[in-house]
């Protein structure tokens, strides 16, 4: 699997299709994820947990589905993509919770078709999924996954070969049989051979994921494809792009718009294994001033929150995990290539905390992935399997969500830890195809080498309790002045400060008699 991951992401080529389990894998009630395992490895739990997180992508698939779909309540949809301009887009996933479909341009100039655009998801999806298994891939041979990993990948690798998405408007809140049309597509081309990024091509494809530069896309395209070719000239590529865009010293987060401070740790990954390439050290110090600002707070945007999650300010606002999963991703990645011990201890130590407080070991003791455990999420954000079509009371239409929605990695938790699994609260329920690609490569990981069992597993049900207030994020505001106390909490509140009340005045009456008597001075 090392060699025909990065192969398969750079070539597209047509290779045999892994034959699926027979019988097929299919998630367990959530029930199951709140009993211990027999541990071991692989360990059952983790297994499971990986066998969902790619279950998800099928639930997520559009087009004509095949004989052998596993999500049973998802039909074909969006079958007429692409017929306003006389092409084939169907395929795909969609992106989100609604009907979205997207790609990005890694590399130069880029056809695709939009509008408006949400496109950097499925790339940035299948390149964080690919990187995973080319490191971890015998998790998934262990947990007999490698056939969904596959059949994943040949679905969203069939529909970017098509070079091209469509989109909708976020306006739709129903099924996937009555998804409005036409669905139009815009084409997003340069006008000449420089290179320009996607939303100065077409305006609306910059509303809601606008590039911020595409000198990272450069870069580490390059490098997977001197990974997969064995190519000195494209690892020397990607130092003229590192240079090039002034890559290095950045302390941000890594995500869908931002590759950079993965480069370091696949220059390293690269060099360690083949010292002819580059300087391994100078790769090894670059990724370290990355992870110390991350781990010892040394430098950099970010903080822990009081739960303990790694938070980018503006960047976390609107889907906490994933900065912090990412982060985790790249951090358990890099502990072997750790320049001293006490860095390999303390690099795996905070990405297992990451990994854990997504997974229950939190303020809310709330595993933040659907159906793994009686306390997961109730009320994603997704139209698919909400089984609503009221699109100004999605809260209440219907009161149960229609379908469970295995595997989505939702957003998660606002700043001060509080989830309120509310349905239209969608920067903390939504799930999304990029949500989960660094939750599959840490479950793989864990599959590979934990004989201990995911956090969730000691979650028993009913732990989870909504918190008191509203959420503070883009689609609620009230709670942004901070936690807000409980009805028990504010009555105990008042008494103590009508207790108080009482204790001061009966202070200041005692101090005026004893100085109406005269046997005592005010001034003294």
């Amino acid at each position: 699997m090392r060699n025909l991951l990065p192969v398969l992401l750079v070539a597209g080529q047509a290779l045999a299709q892994v034959p699926l389990p027979q019988p097929p894998f299919m998630p367990q009630n959530a029930s199951a994820g709140a009993i211990s395992s027999s541990g071991g490895i692989p360990n059952p739990q983790w297994s499971s947990l990986l066998g969902n997180l790619l279950y998800f992508y099928e639930a997520q698939r559009s087009g004509k589905l095949p004989s052998t779909k596993r999500v049973q309540w998802r039909n074909d949809s969006a079958l007429t993509d692409g017929q306003d301009v006389k092409l084939d887009l169907t395929g795909g996933y969609y992106d989100a919770g609604d009907y979205i479909k997207c790609t990005f341009p890694l590399v130069g100039i880029h056809i695709s078709y939009s509008f408006p655009t949400l496109m950097p998801a499925q790339s940035a999806t299948v390149m964080s999924i690919c990187w995973g298994a080319t490191d971890f891939g015998k998790g998934y041979d262990l947990a007999n996954q490698t056939p969904y990993l596959d059949d994943m990948l040949r679905w969203s690798l069939d529909w970017l070969i098509k070079v091209a998405e469509t989109n909708l408007t976020n306006a739709y809140w129903g099924g996937d049989q009555n998804i409005p049309e036409p669905r139009i597509s815009y084409q997003i081309n340069g006008t000449s051979a420089s290179k320009v990024m996607y939303q100065d091509s077409v305006p609306d494809a910059g509303i809601a994921y606008a590039s911020s530069g595409y000198g990272d896309e450069l870069a580490i395209a390059a490098l997977f494809l001197s990974l997969a070719l064995n190519s000195t000239s494209m690892y020397q590529q990607a130092e003229t792009y590192y240079s090039e865009y002034n890559l290095g010293g950045y302390q941000g987060v890594f995500n869908w718009d931002t590759k950079t401070p993965g480069l370091p740790v696949l220059f390293a990954q690269i060099t360690q294994a083949n010292p002819s390439l580059g300087n391994y050290s100078n790769w090894q110090a670059a990724a370290e001033s990355y992870f110390d600002g991350i781990v010892y707070g040394s430098s950099g945007p970010s903080y822990s929150t009081g739960g303990g999650l790694l938070y980018y300010p503006g960047d976390s606002d609107e889907a906490s995990l994933n900065p912090a999963l990412n982060a985790a991703m790249l951090l358990n990645r890099y502990v072997p290539l750790a320049s001293t011990q006490k860095r390999k201890q303390d690099y795996y130590n905070y990405a297992k905390n990451q990994v854990d407080y997504a997974l229950g070991k939190n303020p809310m003791s709330m595993p933040y992935i659907v159906g793994a455990n009686p306390n997961s999420p109730q009320n994603p954000h997704s139209a698919l399997a909400s089984g609503g079509n009221n699109i100004s009371d999605i809260n209440n239409s219907p009161p149960v969500e229609a379908y469970v929605l295995y595997g989505a990695v939702v957003g998660g938790p606002d700043k001060y830890d509080r989830f309120f699994d509310i349905r239209a609260d969608w920067p903390e329920t939504e799930p999304a195809l990029d949500y989960n690609a660094p939750m599959l490569t840490l479950a793989a990981l864990h599959v590979l080498n934990d004989t201990s069992d995911p956090f969730y597993t000691s979650l028993q049900a009913g732990i989870y309790k909504t918190p008191a207030g509203m959420p503070c994020d883009a689609a609620y505001t009230e709670g942004c002045g901070g936690p807000q106390l409980s009805q028990g909490g504010q009555i105990a509140l008042g008494a103590i400060i009508g207790l108080a009340g009482a204790v001061i005045s009966g202070l200041v009456g005692w101090w005026g008699w004893l100085s109406w008597r005269g046997n005592y001075d005010p001034c003294y």
